[in-house]
């Protein structure tokens, strides 16, 4: 019988803070395109689906495709070289992910971020505590499709009764269920609870540590 257990993570919004990059990077490309700027919490309402959505949200609804593309491309130049410089991890995130591979949890990311953005965050602040991280890729399709989540269960052989996915959004709260797993909600992220409580996530979570209690670590 496979005994594998295994917590499947968001990034933006569940593990890091990376709102002020994000938004950061997506005033810089509507700027130098003549485009008006984003405050911080309309880029907050932006993520969730993907750079791409997050952009044609962020552009003015007359741009053409083409001022769109040159948007998009300045956007993502400028988060590869500045992806870093205000993200960090939420308090207690690191100590919940060791105390979960201490208690021989396998450990993923599923994000709709670019994938190059995902490995080198990943990497950076979780070291080898992560099994696998996946970012949006070419050919697979985003949250809240189930793919990249089954794909991850699959690569490390666990079962889906085993396996719990955590995230902070509504689009992570519809992919949990899509992938048929158990679905903990966290509000410390980038929507409200009431946001979440409309897509009846299995658990509603205030801090880290209850993560361990809910997929029965005791300290």
């Amino acid at each position: 019988m496979n005994s594998k257990k295994c917590v499947v993570f968001d990034l933006d919004g569940t593990l890091l803070y990376t709102l002020e990059d994000l938004k950061n990077s997506v005033n810089f490309a509507l700027v130098s395109n003549g485009f008006p700027e984003r405050t911080t919490e309309e880029v907050r309402a932006f993520v969730g689906n993907g750079i791409e959505k997050l952009m044609r949200r962020s552009v003015p609804g007359s741009v053409t495709e083409a001022e769109f593309k040159q948007c998009f491309d300045a956007f993502k130049e400028h988060y590869k070289l500045h992806s870093e410089d205000n993200t960090e991890e939420y308090e207690g995130i690191t100590s919940v992910l060791k105390e979960l591979k201490k208690n021989n949890f396998l450990l993923a990311v599923v994000s709709n971020k670019a994938d190059f953005a995902v490995k080198t965050l990943c990497k950076k602040y979780f070291g080898d505590l992560l099994d696998c991280a996946y970012g949006e890729r070419d050919g697979i399709k985003r949250k809240p499709s189930p793919d990249s989540v089954n794909e991850v269960i699959k690569y490390l052989g666990a079962e889906k009764n085993n396996c719990f996915y955590v995230g902070d959004s509504d689009v992570d709260v519809v992919t949990a269920h899509n992938a048929g797993l158990r679905c903990i909600a966290c509000t410390w992220g980038f929507r409200s609870r009431e946001v979440l409580e409309k897509e009846n996530p299995e658990y509603i979570i205030e801090s880290p540590k209850q993560i361990l209690e809910i997929v029965g670590v005791r300290k």
